[in-house]
């Protein structure tokens, strides 16, 4: 019988750590965090869980560089296509070291790439912002999944839309805050404030 929990590491990438200085560092990622991360990890592996990674996956021309939108600044919000897009700096290119996975490959059983659309960006592992899926919920429908725990960066954002989109699809979720870390306090209490609301258990190891 297949084991109904399942384990989502969001985003754990080069350009979001302080290992080599990423191009949009969460803080508190550095080496040590990193660890903790991989040996929590590697515990859900050895014990037959399934790991799902989401990683952050742009194009060069990706909607949410402010490069791309000459007169902007770096964490300005426009109006794009109707929608609000906060601009960020130039982070998690495809093929580039910085959209790298910080942890083995063997420990995944699926890789989720995400905000590979140049025009929508990607913060949840299961949808873009135009709706489009990413193919996560349908993996973890085939693997049997009811369960899932929730873990890594950055709490007050992709973090975040992928709890919130996990409990809408129907998932239990859990989670694992001490392997989480945020971009900035108020809004990473206010996340997680909200996902607690939404349903989601907090736990820590």
């Amino acid at each position: 019988m297949k084991n109904k929990t399942g384990i989502i590491v969001v985003d754990l990438q080069e350009d979001f750590t302080e290992l080599k200085n990423g191009a949009l560092a969460v803080p508190n990622t550095g080496q040590e965090y990193v660890e903790k991360v991989r040996k929590a990890t590697e515990e859900y592996n050895r014990k037959g869980l399934l790991v799902y990674a989401t990683q952050d996956w742009h194009p060069k021309n990706h909607c949410s560089f402010a490069v791309n939108h000459p007169g902007t600044n770096v964490f300005e919000t426009i109006e794009l296509a109707g929608r609000k897009q906060t601009l960020w700096p130039v982070h998690c290119v495809m093929h580039t070291p910085g959209a790298e996975i910080l942890l083995p490959a063997y420990l995944f059983a699926r890789v989720i790439q995400k905000g590979t659309d140049p025009e929508f960006d990607s913060y949840s592992g299961f949808a873009d912002d135009g709706g489009a899926s990413t193919g996560l919920e349908n993996s973890l429908r085939a693997d049997g999944i009811e369960n899932l725990i929730i873990y890594g960066l950055a709490t007050d954002y992709c973090v975040k839309a992928t709890v919130m989109d996990a409990i809408k699809a129907g998932f239990n979720v859990k989670l694992r805050i001490d392997l989480c870390r945020g971009v900035a306090r108020d809004t990473t209490e206010a996340s997680i404030h909200e996902m607690i609301e939404r349903g989601a258990e907090i736990i820590e190891g």
